[in-house]
């Protein structure tokens, strides 16, 4: 995305995301097996960074309707253990252990992803403090990521098609780690691409 990006500068940044929504589905989804919710209820788990292993899945600042009442995740889980390790690692490796149990990519969950991205962008937008996760365009960020990246960070869509990066979400000392590791990741990734397209 980075790389489209840097080669079609007549195209508002703004223009270019890309698809961190498939983890941030399988994100809910565990957090929602845990408490015995539904997936639909569970809101504000944040995809920080990279769509790879690098990515911090982050359940500490959200939140989910239980018997119609709204409780945090972390006092509703209660399992700090589980929220830092399993599940951060769960879904960090989610799509190899598919293609190791099945041969075969998770390309339903990805078009359904798809299809969720595109909708809550163009169409649906968020409503109230709801968000959703996106790769977009780190400059100007409130969490201090390096600027020119393409970072996934937590997104209000208060009108079809405008986001801006949620502010305001609590970075603890664990979180900003893990959200540096991904971020080196980025930066790395760039330059290799920006070596082999010198040559």
């Amino acid at each position: 995305c980075l790389i489209l990006k840097k080669n079609a500068p007549s195209i508002p940044s703004e223009n270019f995301t890309c698809l961190t929504y498939l983890d941030y589905n399988r994100a809910r989804s565990q957090i929602a097996m845990k408490a015995g919710v539904n997936p639909n209820d569970v809101h504000n788990v944040i995809i920080w960074g990279n769509h790879s292993a690098t990515q911090y899945p982050d359940a500490m600042n959200g939140y989910m309707i239980r018997n119609n009442v709204r409780k945090n995740i972390p006092e509703v889980i209660n399992d700090s253990a589980w929220l830092r390790g399993s599940f951060v690692s769960t879904i960090q490796q989610r799509g190899k252990a598919v293609i190791d149990a099945r041969k075969l990519s998770s390309a339903m969950s990805a078009a359904n992803a798809i299809g969720n991205h595109l909708r809550s962008w163009l169409v649906t937008g968020t409503k109230g403090d709801k968000t959703i996760s996106m790769g977009v365009w780190s400059n100007g960020n409130p969490y201090g990521v390096r600027d020119g990246l393409i970072f996934s960070f937590p997104l209000h869509v208060k009108r079809p098609g405008e986001y801006c990066i949620a502010p305001g979400f609590e970075i603890d000392e664990i979180a900003n780690a893990k959200i540096r590791a991904t971020e080196a990741e980025l930066l790395e990734e760039l330059a290799v691409a920006e070596s082999i397209l010198r040559r």
